[in-house]
């Protein structure tokens, strides 16, 4: 994530999460409604929002970079990448934005900086980047929600790695949530897409992600696992996305990385 309020919001979901863990784990899911919507832009309505929103965050930590997002990008209508906006229920005013990029078509973003090694190279990988929430409580929550969000679309269509650019300190984060260092013996890399800011490359193999956060009692096991939001809206009900929901293994169809699951 590209703010400092980040490591904040991990430690504030941390707490709550370790109160959840002290309890036994229920076999079924809890349903969890948020104060805000999480979707897919579609609109240039939606995308000015997700824009404005995108610029606030990194004026606040990163003038000189966010001098050049006051308005979209052309990665932005690219039809390898999305974006993501978070909107408030109260007014609709945008409170989170992140863009998922996918390797399909063209290198990453963060590969105009860096090569992949071998073991990354021939994978379906996303990318996400251009963080931003509104400052306060919210966005705390507003950015672990985001995390999810990123992990339900790898699982929606087809990605075996997220990979993340993350300056420090937030790559601490990344750390806690059990991504590992792309280039251990480098470390942090200067990004072109990001002021040319030294930043570490991290990833995170999706398809073990339910294994590694139980193996580990992880304490946001159950907020990304144990809990459905309703309010994460990366696709609707239909036919071809129930398609792609019954090919996943049960532990994924039966779990809150799941966009479609439901209380039984």
């Amino acid at each position: 994530m590209e703010t400092q309020d980040c490591l904040e919001a991990i430690q504030v979901v941390y707490q709550n999460a370790n109160k959840i863990n002290a309890e036994p784990r229920a076999t079924e899911m809890q349903t969890e409604r948020l104060p805000f919507t999480v979707k897919l832009v579609t609109s240039e309505e939606d995308l000015a929002k997700a824009v404005s929103i995108r610029h606030q965050a990194y004026a606040r930590h990163l003038p000189a970079v966010a001098a050049s997002l006051d308005r979209p990008e052309l990665l932005d209508h690219d039809e390898g990448a999305v974006v993501v906006l978070a909107e408030s229920k109260l007014d609709g005013t945008p409170v989170g934005t992140m863009r998922i990029q996918h390797n399909r078509n063209k290198k990453l973003a963060l590969e105009h900086s860096v090569d992949l090694p071998g073991w990354l190279r021939d994978e379906s990988i996303i990318e996400i980047a251009r963080f931003g929430v509104a400052d306060g409580r919210i966005g705390r929550l507003v950015k672990t929600v985001l995390v999810k969000a990123g992990f339900q679309y790898c699982l929606l269509n087809d990605i075996d790695w997220l990979v993340i650019a993350a300056r420090s300190p937030l790559d601490r984060q990344y750390e806690k949530l059990l991504f590992q260092d792309v280039f251990p013996e480098v470390g942090f890399i200067p990004m072109q897409h990001a002021g040319n800011i030294p930043h570490r490359v991290l990833a995170f193999d999706v398809a073990n992600a339910y294994e590694r956060w139980t193996e580990a009692n992880h304490p946001l096991f159950n907020f990304m696992c144990k809990t459905h939001h309703p309010d994460l809206q990366l696709a609707n009900r239909n036919v071809p996305t129930e398609a792609i929901i019954a090919r996943l293994p049960a532990k994924y169809r039966h779990s809150g990385l799941n966009p479609l699951a439901l209380m039984p």
